[in-house]
């Protein structure tokens, strides 16, 4: 398994480079898949996901397709994943991406296609991956409202890979308020791992084996 968890997408050329390196080939010979499933989810300004959009097009890629993960006959959904070599699962709301994947039953799948593929997550689409994605986590993290807003009280984890979470965005000027004092109560509550990241940092998994790369700032509390 091939992971590329990010804060805020390929905002570097060291994070470029890491996907290269998982890749094994140059992105003129790679098909990608973009799904902004979790942003379709947030209102308000989306400049963000055509800003992300066309920068990760620019790259490059053999072949670049768009797939939101609702609404399409499932067959349709897991044939056009199983055709890119990467994954792109860009930001928003985590809850509903994690929602979306479970309610259309791709979990199993999606995991399946990651033996031989790559996975970038962006922010939403880094964060799915906690086995402590749930209403508890959402307490501690102060999103009990975002979940509750998409008609939820409770979450399952889509996937269940890890026992760390992931928190994006530290230092970030689009969340003023995710700074060490913000990180530092929320580390202070949890009774789970927690990685904080900022928009300059990923999280590579390959394998068996996680560092994080970075040209920016994290924090690790166990």
């Amino acid at each position: 398994m091939k992971l590329l968890l990010t804060s805020s997408g390929l905002s570097n050329q060291t994070l470029r480079q890491a996907l290269l390196d998982l890749l094994g080939r140059p992105f003129a010979q790679a098909n990608i898949v973009y799904i902004p499933t979790a942003a379709v989810a947030e209102p308000g300004d989306h400049s963000y996901l055509v800003q992300g959009l066309t920068q990760l097009h620019a790259l490059g890629w053999r072949e670049f397709d768009v797939l939101e993960l609702n609404g399409l006959p499932r067959h349709m959904v897991l044939d056009r994943l199983r055709h890119a070599d990467v994954l792109y699962v860009e930001g928003g709301s985590h809850y509903h991406l994690a929602r979306s994947i479970t309610n259309n039953d791709l979990a199993k799948d999606i995991l399946e296609l990651l033996e031989d593929r790559v996975y970038v997550g962006v922010s939403a689409g880094s964060m799915i991956f906690s086995r402590h994605l749930n209403e508890h986590s959402a307490d501690i993290l102060g999103d009990t409202a975002d979940l509750h807003t998409l008609g939820a009280t409770t979450l399952q984890p889509p996937f269940g890979l890890f026992d760390w979470y992931l928190k994006p965005h530290l230092d970030s000027p689009n969340f003023p308020d995710r700074d060490d004092t913000w990180a530092d109560h929320i580390a202070a509550q949890a009774d789970f791992p927690i990685y904080f990241i900022d928009d300059d940092t990923a999280l590579r998994i390959n394998g068996d084996t996680l560092d994080v790369i970075s040209e920016g700032r994290w924090r690790f509390h166990p």
